[in-house]
């Protein structure tokens, strides 16, 4: 069983940004595609971010080219995603997510999800 869990939520100012992280323990980290999400009040739970085992294939949510960032560590069974340029419609619950088949993550090959943190951009 593989645990996901996330941090560094909170409330910011648009135009400012915000550091999220992601812990796993279980399985080995390395073996895991992992992918940001996130869900909005009354909407689907949308992709925003996914990278690859070794990072090397990184694909973006458009809505969020440009402005975030993923990145992993497998040495400390993390993954990040910093956020930057924030706008009030980036306010939503970030779930952190792996996969242990999939190349990425996607919403339907993940196997695993995290608790969620909130994220709230006031304008």
């Amino acid at each position: 069983q593989v645990q996901l869990v996330e941090s560094g939520g909170g409330l910011v100012q648009a135009g400012g940004f915000l550091r999220l992280s992601c812990a796993a323990s279980g399985r080995t980290f390395s073996s895991y595609a992992m992918g940001w999400f996130r869900q909005a009040p009354g909407k689907e739970r949308d992709f925003v971010a996914t990278i690859s085992t070794n990072g090397g294939s990184i694909y973006y949510a458009d809505s969020v080219k440009g402005r975030f960032t993923i990145s992993r560590d497998n040495a400390k069974n993390t993954v990040y995603l910093q956020m930057n340029s924030l706008k009030p419609e980036d306010t939503a619950v970030y779930y952190c997510a792996a996969s242990i088949t999939g190349r990425t993550v996607t919403r339907n090959n993940a196997n695993y999800w995290g608790q969620g943190t909130q994220v709230t951009v006031s304008s």
